[in-house]
């Protein structure tokens, strides 16, 4: 987006956002209410995508919790405490579906499945895994729950500085389990995102470069996150503002428009459309336009990620 704001020089740049919840770390039994308990765990029954981040360093002047630093240990006791509180709230649906079930024949074909899935985590396996998670009365039930265990993980694996070129052990461990699973692992150092707080742009890049990290932490953890949520952006570029805007990848362009206004979708005709790197490399829309590298495209273009857009509507 830098390069975009250094052609066309706007008044201002809207970036594209993920709101993140920093939830405070839980303990054994926080399933039972130990610890923040049920706080956290309402908390997080909120969120798309849960970022969890685990200790991957070791350092006798910050103690652990559990006395040592073992990660495959600690990503166990969080995910077995989401289990157990998926347990508890299926336990009580399952109550609630008995009883509609002696009048109601829909009742019954979800309770069908409701305790299928209740056999499968009491032997402590995340809905992540259920068999029949893409059934349509599973989906039906997860809407309502919104299950804990079901939601798409990614392990934060934090580290010290010297570790952020070269995995250690510790890291190498998660990133095994996280294969297993099929979860991303981002690897980042607490300590130097902290250092980076405040920081303009130009000198956090040369802090980074001197460490040799091309990227920051959170930076990636971004990235990452919109993956995760099959999210991209595009762009409009004009002398007021140069802006992204987020929306699901697959989307096609009047569904891509509604996200600035619903009259865009509305009332679509077509979009003007440059590439991101066409648009830099021929220095904006004008040397795009004369390298013909804009395109015309109408309702059924699916926006790519990094589009430079205008759209044309009538309504």
């Amino acid at each position: 987006m830098k390069e975009l704001a250094k052609i066309v020089n706007p008044e201002r740049l809207q970036y594209s956002t993920v709101d993140f919840v920093d939830i405070a770390g839980l303990v054994k039994g926080a399933s039972k209410g130990e610890g923040l308990g049920n706080q956290f765990l309402s908390n997080i029954r909120e969120v798309e995508v849960i970022l969890h981040m685990v200790r991957c360093f070791v350092d006798e002047n910050v103690v652990h919790v559990e006395g040592d630093i073992n990660p495959l240990r600690d990503i166990e006791i969080i995910e077995t405490e989401l289990i157990l509180a998926d347990v508890e709230q299926l336990d009580k649906k399952i109550e609630k579906l008995n009883r509609q079930a002696k009048a109601d024949k829909s009742a019954r074909v979800i309770l069908e499945i409701a305790l299928e899935l209740k056999e499968h985590l009491d032997d402590l396996k995340p809905v992540s895994n259920f068999a029949k998670k893409d059934n349509e009365l599973f989906l039906e039930l997860n809407k309502e729950l919104r299950f804990l265990s079901g939601k798409t993980i990614i392990y934060g694996a934090n580290v010290d500085e010297d570790s952020l070129l070269e995995d250690n052990e510790y890291v190498k461990i998660v990133k095994a389990h996280a294969k297993e699973v099929g979860a991303e692992v981002v690897t980042l150092c607490a300590k130097i995102e902290e250092e980076l707080v405040g920081l303009e742009e130009d000198e956090a890049e040369e802090f980074l470069s001197e460490l040799g990290v091309k990227e920051s932490g959170l930076n990636k953890i971004i990235h990452t996150a919109f993956a995760k949520l099959n999210l991209i952006s595009y762009f409009t570029a004009g002398v007021k503002e140069v802006r992204a805007w987020t929306i699901k990848k697959g989307w096609k362009a009047p569904k891509a428009a509604s996200v600035i206004h619903n009259d865009f979708e509305k009332g679509f005709i077509r979009a003007e459309v440059i590439g991101y790197d066409d648009f830099i490399v021929n220095s904006g829309e004008h040397g795009a336009k004369e390298a013909g590298k804009m395109r015309l495209e109408g309702k059924d273009y699916e926006v790519q990620d990094g589009d430079v857009m205008h759209f044309r509507f009538n309504v």
